[in-house]
């Protein structure tokens, strides 16, 4: 093996290991979270953008060459096979289709991998953001209901003390009691609007754990054919 295969399968085992690190179903999204908003992270953004396209280029480019090289070996094996004078040099052929198969594996899985790595980054992070909104938002909402039954207890309040107080007195109370009714209605509009908006954040919880679920179907599906191929 030469020596940038070598680096390339160490790349592979590399990327098989974090996937399955980000797979465990113990550790969850907001801990994922806090490990990614990091201040170093912040510091090396732009190269870790840089390096991430530099990876996808050398990758391809190393693909491309494994495409070519089992090719090349594809249409020699044919020749050397029906050649019956020169067996030792079907054997190295042969020998060479293979590393050059072999090559083709480790590659192509490098670069879906490394593909796969990221957008699973960035699903995690989508989930944790998402969860912590459905949490602010159900707090806003327990607040606003919290402020609305207070607005309807000094309601009923006020329409006791109606009774008690004469004509004058009573105008200002109604005052009082119709401007507590319009801020009740608009506390009902405020908790009808967070309401849509926890609903909202639990559709997109469930959308994100969904696609989450499906890619780490299509991730054990991959694992099982490339230990099958190897």
């Amino acid at each position: 093996v030469t020596l940038q295969w070598a680096a390339v399968a160490t790349f592979l085992s590399a990327e098989i290991g974090l996937i399955l690190i980000f797979c465990l179903p113990f550790i969850p999204p907001q801990r994922w979270q806090k490990i990614f908003s990091f201040s170093v992270w912040g510091k090396i953004a732009s190269f870790w953008n840089k390096a991430f396209l530099t990876i996808i280029i050398l990758l391809i480019v190393l693909f491309l060459d494994a495409v070519r090289e089992v090719r090349k070996y594809s249409s020699t094996h044919t020749i050397e096979k029906s050649s019956a004078n020169r067996p030792a040099a079907y054997e190295h052929t042969q020998m060479k289709l293979f590393r050059s198969q072999r090559n083709l594996y480790i590659s192509g899985f490098s670069l879906f991998f490394w593909l796969v790595l990221r957008r699973l980054v960035t699903l995690i992070t989508q989930l944790a953001k998402e969860l912590s909104n459905k949490g602010v938002l159900k707090h806003q909402a327990e607040n606003i209901n919290q402020a609305a039954k207070k607005f309807m207890e000094e309601n009923e309040r006020l329409k006791r003390l109606l009774k008690n107080y004469g004509k004058e007195e009573e105008h200002v109370l109604e005052a009082e009691n119709k401007k507590l009714e319009e801020d009740k209605e608009k506390l009902k509009i405020e908790l009808k609007k967070a309401s849509d908006a926890l609903s909202k954040a639990q559709n997109d919880v469930m959308i994100m754990k969904m696609q989450s679920e499906r890619l780490s179907k299509e991730y054990d599906r991959l694992l099982r054919e490339h230990s099958g191929l190897q």
